[in-house]
């Protein structure tokens, strides 16, 4: 058969709806000979009929290796360059005490971007001194919680936070560590949401204040300046903006180093992952290769050592570890401007778990999870059961024509942001998160339930 002529341009017709795009899911990820999708050893038939749908399915190696893989990627690269790397996991992009043990084990810090993020870390047992705790409006009271824990450096987003760290480190007796966020005005090419260096946006300070800024942090005796922070953005492919921010405050840093030693250089996170099959990937020992290349050269251009490079990667080493299960309800061929039909799979989830599609217009893909098919493939869309026309799950993909009520499909590559932008709408719970290795799964975070719901409605048996 043809490709349908709704079909977006980057989606090939599939010879096989079936298989599986190493790219995009858990490198453990396999159809077994029953047909039905595993995970690390696990039956995605069997953890839906034991743990119910929606479901978010992490592997537990997958994630482990992938955090291995930077840690060691970026420690070669700059040691190379006679420097050194540190490499936080970006709590934001999927946080539960399990996944904080896991990256910490495997060598990373985290960073943290709120009050109940950093509860998050600390009931994992984490050391706050391998925390960074970001954030554009961190309160009085975050603050403060930070700073009297120890937390390992805060980056400070505006010069109001300056004097409010200072006044908490004073507080406690502390001398506290403290990054700068520079806007730096590189635009990466990216969603417009998720570009976090453009001059009209909230994060950040000029690149051009960025000198009287730092002389502020140090007339505090209490503030101890690391150095300047910054992020281009998230799900980038290309490395050039990252080079490019690089060069701009590498000249800055130069000059900062006439008034005291600035140790550090942050330069974020937002490495790009794979959603489809038709998303070409970096591989992360190339983005480390480049980064230490480009501020190498650079730190030679101006005749200064290497410093100590940060990186915050959160998506490349939690997103392509999860697909979230789904259980089919109805489907319906709708014809479309009266020449092409395309098919609409509902599922018993939608924008409540996974709510990337409607925010941003995000690209995934989609399987049949319990069984393969020799049906020719149909151009489907999975909408969520909400009640919006936005409610899409997956925009477009192929699919067997015979997917029907009570299949199982599951989405990959839903490990980053999804769980973490849930929400309760239509007053469903979220979804429970289990974690499988080895063919064994355990609940890491629990499902909602009904009564989770009612029990902060005041006016329940009031």
């Amino acid at each position: 058969m043809t490709a349908s002529p709704l079909a977006p341009g980057w989606l090939a017709h599939p010879d096989d709806a079936n298989a599986l795009a190493p790219a995009v899911w858990p490198a453990s990820a396999v159809r077994g000979g029953d047909g039905a999708i595993r995970v690390a050893g696990a039956s995605l038939t069997e953890l839906a009929a034991e743990f119910g749908t929606p479901l978010y399915v992490v592997d537990e190696a997958d994630v482990r290796s992938r955090a291995v893989a930077v840690r060691d990627a970026f420690g070669a690269a700059f040691a190379a360059v006679g420097s050194s790397a540190h490499v936080y996991y970006a709590g934001k992009a999927f946080l539960c005490t399990t996944v904080a043990r896991w990256v910490v084990e495997e060598g990373l810090r985290i960073d943290v971007a709120s009050g109940g993020e950093l509860a998050v870390a600390l009931a994992a047992g984490v050391d706050p001194a391998l925390l960074g705790f970001h954030g554009n409006n961190k309160s009085l009271a975050e603050i403060d919680r930070a700073v009297g824990l120890g937390v390992g450096a805060i980056v400070l987003d505006s010069v109001v936070e300056i004097d409010r760290v200072a006044t908490a480190a004073d507080r406690h007796g502390r001398v506290q560590a403290v990054r700068l966020r520079i806007n730096s005005g590189v635009h990466a090419s990216t969603h417009e949401y998720l570009a976090t260096a453009r001059e009209d946006q909230k994060f950040g300070i000029p690149l051009a204040d960025a000198a009287d800024v730092v002389a502020a942090i140090r007339a505090h005796p209490s503030l101890r300046f690391l150095g300047l922070h910054s992020h281009i953005g998230s799900q980038i492919f290309e490395s050039a903006g990252f080079a490019e921010a690089a060069r701009r405050l590498l000249a800055v840093h130069a000059e900062l180093l006439a008034g005291g030693e600035v140790p550090e250089l942050n330069l974020g996170g937002g490495f790009g992952i794979a959603y489809t099959s038709a998303d070409v990937v970096t591989p992360i020992a190339d983005i480390a290769a480049d980064f230490a290349r480009v501020v190498a050269a650079e730190c030679a251009e101006l005749d200064i050592p290497v410093p100590v490079v940060a990186i915050e990667p959160g998506r490349v080493i939690i997103g392509p570890s999860t697909v979230t299960l789904y259980e089919v309800g109805t489907t319906k061929d709708v014809l479309v401007d009266g020449t092409a039909t395309r098919k609409y799979v509902s599922v018993d989830g939608g924008m409540s778990d996974n709510v990337r599609p409607a925010l941003y217009s995000a690209d995934y893909s989609v399987r049949i999870a319990n069984r393969q098919s020799d049906a020719d493939p149909a151009l489907v869309r999975i909408a969520g059961k909400h009640c919006e026309s936005g409610d899409i799950v997956v925009h477009a993909d192929y699919l067997p024509g015979d997917v029907t009520p009570g299949d199982l499909v599951a989405v990959p590559a839903t490990g980053a942001y999804c769980w973490s932008l849930a929400s309760n709408y239509n007053y469903l719970g979220r979804p429970a998160v289990v974690a499988v290795r080895d063919g064994a799964a355990r609940v890491i975070v629990r499902r909602e339930t009904e009564a989770d719901l009612l029990s902060r409605d005041a006016g329940v048996n009031p």
